[in-house]
């Protein structure tokens, strides 16, 4: 059976057992794939990348939020009446 691998760097779940910080090292700042029975199992990302990750995603959900009520009706409040 076949598999996507979207990382360019591969190592094996020994691998990263051995050397874990090696291992993130060798993807030099990219995703590598931790493969188990050369199947993805899942992906080793340095903190960076998941942080900007986490700021994309975030950043993609607001935009949606903001185009769903860009044509909400518009009420005008004053803050003192809140």
């Amino acid at each position: 059976m076949s598999h996507h691998i979207f990382a360019e760097t591969t190592a094996s779940v020994s691998e990263l057992k051995k050397n874990p910080m090696g291992t993130v090292a060798a993807g030099e700042g990219s995703p590598v794939a931790i493969l188990n029975r050369n199947a993805p199992a899942f992906y080793c990302v340095p903190a960076e990348v998941y942080e900007r990750m986490l700021e994309r995603l975030d950043d993609l959900e607001l935009n949606a939020i903001a185009d769903a009520r860009v044509k909400q009706r518009v009420t005008k409040v004053a803050l003192d009446d809140l």
